[in-house]
């Protein structure tokens, strides 16, 4: 039986507002799980970056370990830490996009800062992670760097991409190219200098200051220099205030 066309357009809206309302409905209910998701995913890159989490498959361990062991704190580029926002919301370090605050002024953003222990009763903090976030080759590229407490030597990196290429540029990832970043350091004397991935694999000459590059990836590589010499530059009021002894926070 043919229909009239105004059947058939009350008939499409009436259908679009039911879908609408399912998807709706299902947006809100799954909201929750995938909020706990993005939490597991970023505590576990944040332990990732200081300690061997593969034996931890049960996720509430992983989050429970976290609360354990690491404290957080937000500071702006002049490292006074942040505490509410400009409506007056407290701030939380690990509900920080990164990624969106990439897109502000390096001036305006905020700049999350975790603070590992390895005893939970102890005062001493043993690390401190520092969430990073750059442009790769092909779109971005994202890390957490550790330091140990002499915030000068790297305990560890954790790294990320969007869409580099496999077996090249992805390979930033890997635990084989995190390792080279251990036992770095990112100062010379009292300056700053990062650390730098060169160009080739297999170098002889490396400084303290530098790590192997990988052979084919070397955009994203620079794109990786680039992104661990503006956030480290980015966090020098910090590491400075915290060297000096007015970072609220225990030393040696």
């Amino acid at each position: 039986m043919q229909r009239s066309n105004t059947y058939i357009i009350l008939f499409s809206v009436a259908l679009t507002i039911v879908l609408g309302g399912l998807l709706s409905l299902a947006s809100v209910g799954l909201k929750p799980a995938q909020q706990k998701q993005v939490e597991l995913d970023t505590k576990k890159k944040i332990l990732g970056a200081v300690m061997d989490i593969s034996g931890y498959e049960d996720p509430n361990k992983i989050l429970s370990l976290y609360d354990e062991r690491v404290e957080s704190v937000v500071v702006d580029i002049n490292g006074d830490e942040v505490t509410t926002d400009e409506k007056g919301n407290p701030v939380v370090a690990e509900k920080v996009n990164i990624q969106k605050n990439y897109r502000f002024d390096a001036s305006e953003r905020l700049y999350p800062v975790f603070k590992f222990k390895n005893d939970p009763s102890s005062d001493q903090i043993d690390a401190y992670i520092f969430p990073m976030f750059g442009a790769g080759l092909w779109d971005w590229i994202s890390g957490y760097v550790a330091l140990e407490n002499d915030l000068n030597t790297v305990k560890g990196v954790a790294f990320d991409h969007k869409q580099e290429t496999p077996g090249l540029g992805a390979r930033i990832t890997s635990e084989e190219v995190k390792s080279r970043f251990v036992g770095k350091e990112i100062y010379e004397g009292s300056e700053l200098v990062s650390v730098s991935m060169v160009k080739g694999e297999g170098n002889s000459d490396l400084t303290d200051h530098q790590v192997d590059g990988m052979s084919g990836a070397t955009l994203t590589g620079k794109g990786l220099n680039d992104m661990l010499e503006n956030y480290l530059g980015y966090y020098q009021s910090y590491i400075n205030k915290v060297k000096s002894g007015n970072g609220k926070v225990a030393l040696n």
